[in-house]
């Protein structure tokens, strides 16, 4: 029998969207993916538990059988980033999924993009370019924001994880070859020995993940006081994320559809 393949990424906003998910279609008809790579915060362990006793249910754990993390990546490719993505993204995340997809009999997917401008854009793209997912957007489909994920986490009991305490905006690899100075120079103060050695990468494949190299970065360098690291999950890399489709006022101001395939 078919299931919903529910992405849990250990962030806020996907571990909300999977409890949606399960409450809506009943946890039989679910199966809970989640994609590990080896440079996650180690406290994920501990979220994975709490959202299991909340589900009641199994989170499937996969990883790469080629790469443990993004260092291994760069370091095995000699490469570390382009305007057209990061080969990361491709090996430890898009390629896992594609695999998921193939084993798990699905008749839809469940994403955990949030009810904002920026956020609901990516889901409507994401749905152009990958139909054949039958992506469905519970967050967006309750109005729900990050900051209301993070508040039903809390009543049930589930403390966030510890890189949004630290006061990353994502719960991502540490160390994303996508974060900005600012979030390099965070990286920096509170993983010194990621940051040390995301500067032996660079050195090593002679390319650099900022405009210039790691070890000449500055620690007055980007913006401190609120440091963002870019939301990189199995869906990072999608083409004309950053053009505004014309639906999207129409979701923000209440415009409904069908919330199944093709729900925009």
């Amino acid at each position: 029998m078919a299931k919903k393949i529910l992405w849990f990424s250990c962030g806020v906003t996907s571990a909300v969207a999977c409890k949606l998910a399960l409450n809506k279609y009943g946890k039989e008809n679910c199966h809970i993916a989640y994609i590990k790579i080896d440079s996650a915060h180690q406290d994920n362990k501990r979220f994975i538990k709490l959202c299991e006793k909340w589900y009641d249910s199994k989170v499937n754990i996969y990883q790469s059988e080629k790469f443990k993390d993004q260092f291994e990546v760069m370091i095995k490719k000699k490469f570390i980033n382009s305007p057209f993505g990061a080969p990361c993204t491709l090996e430890l995340k898009k390629k896992v999924r594609q695999d998921i997809e193939k084993q798990v009999d699905f008749d839809g997917q469940i994403f955990g993009f949030e009810f904002e401008k920026k956020e609901i854009n990516r889901a409507i793209r994401f749905e152009e370019q990958y139909p054949d997912s039958n992506p469905l957007y519970p967050l967006i489909e309750n109005k729900l924001t990050k900051a209301e994920c993070l508040a039903i986490l809390e009543s049930a009991g589930i403390e966030k994880p510890n890189m949004y305490k630290l006061g990353y905006h994502n719960n991502n690899c540490i160390g994303c070859v996508k974060g900005g100075m600012g979030y390099w120079n965070k990286i920096r103060v509170d993983f010194p020995d990621v940051f040390q050695k995301m500067i032996d990468v660079e050195e090593y494949v002679g390319a650099t993940a900022l405009k210039k190299p790691m070890k000449e970065l500055k620690p007055t360098d980007g913006r401190h006081e609120e440091p963002i690291a870019p939301s990189c999950g199995l869906f990072c890399q999608i083409e004309f994320e950053h053009l505004m489709s014309d639906k999207v006022e129409e979701i923000l101001n209440g415009f409904e559809k069908t919330k199944v395939r093709g729900q925009f």
